[in-house]
C-alpha cells in the first residue's frame, strides 16, 4: 500500500513542477495519493497494531482472530478499488462508493472487536495513553462515514471523482489530526518510555492535548480554520511537552536491534510536528495558491507520521513477526535520514514556488519527491528483508549469530 501511494505522489510533483501549477494536474490524481498514504499505508498500520495489541492483552479469544484476516482482505480491496477508480476513472460511479463502503464494513469489523474490549475494561480507570487510541478509533470511524457519504454524493451528483476543495479541507484534517496523531500519541505514550529511557508521559497532560486537538478538529469541521489551526498548536506543543520526549532519558535506552540515533529521529518527528501546526496558522490567514497549506500537510504526514513510521517500525515490527531483529540498521538510518531531507526540501521550496515568490524552487521539488521515494524503498525493502529472513529469535544463544550475519549492526548487545 505505501509504494503506489508514494509512486503516485512522485509523478504528480514531477507532472505539477513541469507546469509551474497546482492546477495543471487532476485533483482525482492528488487525492488518490492522499487516500492510499493516509488509508492504505497509516490506516492499515494502525489496525494491524490494533489487533495485534489486543490478542496480546487477551482481549480477543483464539477463535476470533479471524477477524483480523477479515479486515485486512477487505480493507486492501477497498483502498485499492479506490486508488484505481481515481486514477483510471473507469466505471467510477461504481467503484467509488463501493471502495468506500469495503473500507467501512472492514473497519467495522475491527471497531466492534475494539467496543467488545472496552466494555470489558470499562470498569477501571482508561489511562491516558488508551483514550489516545480510543480518540483515533471513534475518529477514524467518523471519518470514515464522511467518506461512504460523499463518495456515494460524487457517484450520483459529480462528473468526476474529486472531493470539492472546501470539502477537502475539512476531510484532510479529520484524516490527518483527529486520526493518525491522536494513535501515534497514544502509542508514544504507552512505548517510548522504554524504548526512549524516558519518565512517563503526564496523564493530566495528555487528555488536555486529546481535549484541545479534539476542538480544534471540530473547528475545522465547522469551517473556523484560524481556530482550528490555533488549537491544534497548543494541543501539538502540550503533547511533546507532556510525552517529554525532549527531556533527558532517566534510563538508558532500549537500542538493540535499530540504529542508536532511533532517540533522536523520534525528536525530530516532533519538530516537525510543530513545524506543521505553525504553518498551518500562516495558511489560516495567508494561503492563495495551496503552497503553504501544503507545506503544512506535508511536514505532518511526512515529517512527523510517516518519519514516526520509519524510526518506530523497525524497533516493533520484526518483534510483532516472530522476534527478529531488523535486516539492517543501516538501512534504517539511510531510510529516516533521506525521508528527513526529502520533507526539508518540500517544505521549504512549496511555499515560494506556489506562492509565486520563488520561481527558481519549482526544480527542487522534483527532486524532494525522488529523495523520499529512495527513502521509502530503503524502509520497504529492509522490512521485506527481514520478513524474508530466517527466523531470528531475541535470545543471547543466537545474538553471536546475528552478529556474524549483520556485521556492526548490534553494537554493545552483540559485544555481549
Amino acid at each position: 500500500m505505501l509504494l503506489p501511494g508514494t509512486f503516485l505522489g512522485v509523478w504528480n510533483l514531477i507532472s505539477i513542477s513541469n507546469e509551474h501549477s497546482l492546477s495543471s494536474l487532476s485533483a482525482a490524481w492528488i487525492q488518490a495519493h492522499g487516500h492510499a498514504q493516509i488509508f492504505g499505508w497509516i490506516g492499515t498500520f494502525i489496525i494491524g497494531i490494533g489487533y495485534y495489541s489486543l490478542s496480546k492483552m487477551g482481549a480477543i479469544p483464539p477463535f476470533a482472530l479471524r477477524r483480523g484476516w477479515i479486515s485486512w482482505g477487505v480493507w486492501s480491496f477497498g483502498v485499492s478499488l479506490r486508488w484505481a477508480a481515481n486514477v483510471s476513472l473507469w466505471h467510477w460511479r461504481i467503484l467509488l462508493p463501493l471502495s468506500a463502503f469495503a473500507e467501512l464494513a472492514a473497519f467495522l469489523v475491527f471497531y466492534m472487536t475494539v467496543s467488545r474490549h472496552r466494555t470489558e475494561g470499562a470498569r477501571r480507570r482508561i489511562p491516558a495513553w488508551m483514550l489516545l487510541v480510543i480518540g483515533s478509533t471513534t475518529g477514524f470511524l467518523i471519518l470514515l462515514l464522511f467518506n461512504a457519504a460523499t463518495c456515494l454524493w460524487l457517484a450520483v451528483t459529480a462528473t468526476a471523482p474529486e472531493f470539492p476543495h472546501g470539502l477537502d479541507q475539512r476531510f484532510l484534517v479529520l484524516a490527518t489530526w483527529g486520526v493518525p496523531v491522536l494513535a501515534v500519541w497514544g502509542f508514544n505514550a504507552r512505548w517510548l518510555p522504554a524504548f526512549m529511557g524516558l519518565k512517563p508521559a503526564s496523564e493530566r497532560g495528555l487528555r488536555v492535548a486529546l481535549v484541545v486537538c479534539g476542538a480544534g478538529v471540530i473547528s475545522a469541521l465547522l469551517g473556523y480554520f484560524p481556530l482550528a489551526a490555533a488549537l491544534l498548536t497548543i494541543a501539538s506543543a502540550n503533547a511533546a511537552i507532556w510525552l517529554n520526549v525532549f527531556d533527558s532519558p532517566e534510563n538508558p535506552p532500549k537500542l538493540q536491534g535499530v540504529h542508536r540515533s532511533f532517540p533522536a529521529f523520534v525528536r525530530l518527528c516532533y519538530v516537525w510536528l510543530v513545524v506543521a501546526a505553525l504553518l498551518s496558522m500562516w495558511a489560516a490567514i495567508a494561503d492563495r495558491n495551496g503552497g503553504i497549506w501544503g507545506a503544512s500537510r506535508h511536514a505532518l504526514t511526512v515529517g512527523f507520521l510517516a518519519s514516526m513510521i520509519f524510526a518506530i517500525g523497525p524497533r516493533v515490527l520484526p518483534a510483532f513477526c516472530g522476534g527478529r531483529k531488523v535486516f539492517s540498521p543501516s538501512l534504517m538510518l539511510a531510510a529516516c535520514s533521506l525521508l528527513n531531507f526529502g520533507c526539508l526540501l518540500r517544505v521549504s521550496a512549496e511555499i515560494p514556488a506556489y506562492e509565486g515568490m520563488l520561481q527558481g524552487v519549482w526544480h527542487i521539488l522534483p527532486c524532494s519527491a525522488i529523495v523520499e521515494l529512495i527513502a521509502v524503498s530503503l524502509f520497504a525493502l529492509n522490512l521485506a528483508l527481514t520478513l524474508a529472513h530466517a527466523a531470528t529469535p531475541l535470545n543471547d544463544n543466537n545474538l553471536y549469530k546475528i552478529s556474524l550475519a549483520t556485521p556492526g549492526e548490534l553494537p554493545g548487545q552483540a559485544r555481549g
